[in-house]
């Protein structure tokens, strides 16, 4: 699944946007003039123009966060970050992997598209930042080479056995057994925090009222309509079917053993009040074979030096609320907006089964419902706005099966192998510190 924001995959162009107005990454042998060198690294350098900048970025981070920042820490934490880009981006040249001059054009002039810019704008806007045009293309070129080269190296180090896939689809098969589909159906007469042991008392024998009405025959329906005070009290009082995991642990501890139409024959006390319960719906869990696939939709930003994760956030919450509202399109706001290669299908991101997704995404994704529209959802790859459009149950052969669970297995492995990779790196890596003036 190539081109999408939220696997591992090249989808840099509109990554890159964030490139305009920051500090550059210096092209292999060069600094500018007047400039001072802060590190040699391998065969290229850091200049102390991009220290400054760095330890200006982090500064603003942690005043946004309410830290004090402790300069000298910041000023080691800033050297290390572009100390290990440097890292990154010699080994990528290294290692042999190329970009070519086409491949290259599209990119620069995706970032052109996506900020709104003719090429001549783009290279108007860069004069005007004072990044010189070559440079800029050899920065994203650099980028694009140090994916190719991690995506590489990461996959060849996460080794998954036979054994490996058998645990895993033996632990997905427990997970389902033990997390059934319930709609349970609720009459809740609350009780206000604190209340007087009357006020509990009379609220308890309202609700126990309630529950002896529909122990002589009347409809569910009608009773919570005419009685119960929470928001399910339009629905009839029907939750509606969700995973047991995703109901309250008192509700679904109530509910066990009764069978589909029963009631619960006592009412449960919670902290909210009195509940008056029924058994709606009970589905078996998923068999071993079957998957929910999911078709959703987002909108992706990527935070840089202009756009903080706190910025990208309240952008997208703007969108959502535009949505929401009516004013706007999700497609729409997709294809003007979102930085990744979905973005020319409005964000669909097309049918996928679980797995695929980076756990953060996929865990806000599934708890959306039909039509949903998430809060803006940070992962590494930037924040996102998510809606779910469809969900269909499949079944898969075991070699699918398989495939699937070593997929699964691949993206837990991934972060740890990633790091591990870097790590040697830098222990490899030829540093030499130089002194430099603030």
């Amino acid at each position: 699944m190539t081109d999408r924001p939220v696997v591992r995959s090249l989808a840099l162009a509109a990554a890159l946007c964030a490139a305009l107005g920051s500090a550059p990454a210096l092209a292999q042998g060069s600094i500018r003039p007047g400039d001072q060198i802060a590190a040699v690294v391998n065969n290229d350098v850091v200049a102390a123009s991009e220290v400054l900048a760095r330890i200006q970025q982090i500064r603003e981070e942690a005043r946004r966060k309410g830290d004090i920042p402790d300069p000298e820490e910041i000023r080691k934490q800033a050297m290390e970050a572009l100390i290990l880009e440097r890292v990154l981006v010699t080994n990528a040249r290294e290692a042999g992997a190329k970009v070519d001059e086409p491949e290259l054009d599209r990119v620069v002039a995706n970032v052109a598209v996506q900020n709104k810019m003719s090429m001549e704008q783009l290279r108007e806007r860069l004069k005007a930042d004072g990044m010189d045009y070559r440079r800029f293309r050899e920065q994203l070129r650099d980028q694009m080479l140090m994916e190719r080269v991690r995506e590489a190296e990461v996959q060849k180090r996460i080794k998954i056995s036979d054994s490996d896939v058998d645990r895993y689809l033996e632990e997905q098969q427990e997970k389902a057994n033990s997390n059934p589909q319930l709609n349970i159906g609720q009459v809740l007469i609350s009780v206000p925090e604190g209340a007087s042991d009357q006020v509990v008392a009379e609220r308890k024998a309202k609700a126990e009222a309630a529950l002896a009405r529909l122990k002589a025959g009347e409809d569910f329906g009608k009773v919570a309509r005419e009685l119960s005070e929470d928001s399910f009290r339009d629905k009839g009082g029907e939750i509606g079917l969700r995973q047991a995991e995703r109901l309250p642990d008192l509700l679904v501890e109530a509910v066990k053993g009764l069978k589909t139409g029963e009631l619960r024959p006592t009412v449960l006390r919670s902290p909210s009040g009195f509940h008056v319960l029924k058994m709606i719906e009970r589905q078996a869990p998923t068999a071993a074979n079957q998957v929910t696939q999911t078709r959703a939709r987002h909108v992706l930003l990527r935070p840089s030096a202009q756009l903080t994760n706190e910025v990208a956030a309240q952008r997208l919450a703007e969108y959502k609320r535009q949505i929401e509202s009516g004013s706007a399109k999700f497609e729409d706001i997709a294809r003007q907006n979102s930085e990744d290669g979905s973005a020319e299908q409005g964000g669909d991101l097309g049918w996928v089964a679980p797995g695929v997704f980076v756990p953060e995404f996929e865990e806000a994704m599934n708890a959306l419902p039909l039509k949903g529209i998430s809060a803006p959802v940070p992962s590494r790859f930037g924040v996102h706005l998510i809606q779910v459009l469809e969900r269909k149950v499949v079944e898969l052969e075991l070699k699918q099966m398989r495939e699937q669970a070593r997929g699964a297995l691949r993206e837990r492995k991934y972060d740890e192998a990633y790091q591990e990779w870097v790590k040697e790196l830098r222990a490899k890596a030829f540093v030499e510190m130089r002194e430099w003036a603030l």
